[in-house]
């Protein structure tokens, strides 16, 4: 499966919405600190979470770290200064979707780190700022589950 890492998150509710997305699609979850909460915060429980849906989290204390620990294949990272639209990336196994703070997004030099043709966006209306972190992981999740033809689902 692919990697879903959310760089320095900020709400738990995203975050915990996004845990039990892993949980049913079987992708990896890592999370680079710092984070914006406690990992056993209770608005993350609020999402219906219970122990099983941790089993896949991992927690890194910085980006170098999580690239040295998974040494990924790919990267795509998702930002509203993408270019390029996430559905037409052929994704593979063990390639990593990296997602931004809320509020901040991906940083200036990690966006540039991965390369011009691997920030991706999600379609929009113009006048919109930028969508729901959980409903924007949820959206490229799926995408390259389908093209995985759904691996692991029943």
């Amino acid at each position: 499966m692919l990697d879903i890492v959310l760089y320095q998150p900020e709400i738990p509710p995203n975050t915990g919405n996004i845990i039990r997305l892993c949980a049913n699609t079987g992708f990896r979850l890592h999370l680079i600190e710092p984070l914006g909460f406690e990992v056993d915060d209770k608005r993350l429980r609020r999402a219906g979470l219970d122990y099983r849906e941790f089993q896949t989290l991992q927690i890194h204390p910085d980006w170098p770290s999580y690239l040295s620990t998974v040494n990924p294949k790919n990267i795509y990272a998702l930002s509203t200064k993408g270019t390029v639209n996430y559905s037409s990336v052929a994704y593979q196994p063990n390639d990593t979707l990296l997602f931004g703070p809320e509020t901040r997004g991906i940083p200036d030099d990690i966006r540039a780190s991965v390369g011009i043709n691997n920030v991706l966006r999600l379609p929009m209306y113009s006048s919109s700022r930028s969508l729901n972190l959980s409903n924007t992981v949820a959206i490229v999740t799926y995408e390259a589950w389908r093209q995985l033809g759904f691996d692991g689902s029943n």
